[in-house]
This record gives C-alpha cells, structure tokens and sequence, in this order.
C-alpha cells in the first residue's frame, strides 16, 4: 500500500506529465487518421519535415530540433530508412551520421502536407484560432521551463 498523503487518482489528476502525454498521445492518434491514406504516421511526418529542405542533419541536429533522445530518434529513423524515404549522407566528421530526405520521401511530405492542413485546421477550427494561439503559447512557456526550448537558448 502506498503510504502518502496524496491519491495515486489524485497525481493522475494534477500531474502536468502524465495529462501532458495523455493529450498528445491522443492528438498523434487523431493526427494519425488524417495522414494514413499517405501510409505515414504523424511520428513519421514530424521526422521528415524535419529533413524537409536540408542537405542533411546529424542524428545529434534532429534529436536537439524534437527535443527527442538519440536511442528513440535512431529507432524511429530505421523505418523511415528501410522504405526508402530517408537516406544517410557522408558528413565531414566520418563518427557521425546525417540524413537527408530521398526523392520518394519529398514526394511523401507533398502528399502529406495537405492531409497534415486538414487536421490542423480541425483542431484550430474546433478550438478556434484565439484558443489555440494561447494553447501554443503556454506550450512554448512549458517548454522553456524544462531547458529544452532551442530558441531560449540561441
């Protein structure tokens, strides 16, 4: 038996972490739907509009950009690898690796780019424009309190 002064129910209730990731496992299920006749994941989407425009960014460059750790970015880069979407570039430093989008992995962010509009544009529609534009903000605050917001620290 827990021996606390506060509910496990309770925890559950206030924790900014576990609400946080509830909301956004559940905002990638809803984003997943509008994006699975581009056979692509809102996951995946995110990683390839990263490489989107770039001569290649290192594994370091990407995980910093999606505040992700390296273990998880390389587990999630390998499928997107395999199908030929992304591919590896030799950089100047030989320890590193960088990615870049193929061909066929532009032409899946072009036909992605108008699925991914539609779901942004239900979500803000839902929400309406002021509610989400202060949803985004507080977010970026979130983000900057943990010391992983990029732009604080340029």
């Amino acid at each position: 038996m827990l021996n606390t002064s506060i509910s496990c129910e309770a925890i559950n209730r206030q924790c900014c972490c576990f609400n946080m990731r509830k909301v956004t496992r559940a905002v990638t299920q809803y984003f997943d739907r509008f994006l699975e006749p581009a056979g692509v994941r809102a996951t995946q989407f995110t990683l390839l509009v990263a490489l989107f425009s770039t001569k290649g960014k290192t594994l370091t460059e990407i995980a910093e950009t999606l505040v992700m750790d390296r273990t998880t970015l390389t587990r999630n880069l390998k499928p997107l690898e395999k199908t030929g979407l992304i591919a590896t570039v030799v950089t100047l430093d030989k320890r590193s690796k960088a990615y870049v989008l193929t061909e066929k992995g532009e032409q899946i962010v072009e036909k992605c780019v108008p699925l991914w509009q539609k779901a942004q544009e239900s979500v803000v529609n839902s929400l309406g424009d002021e509610c989400y534009q202060d949803i985004v903000s507080k977010l970026s605050r979130m983000l900057s309190i943990t010391g992983n917001n990029k732009e604080r620290k340029k």
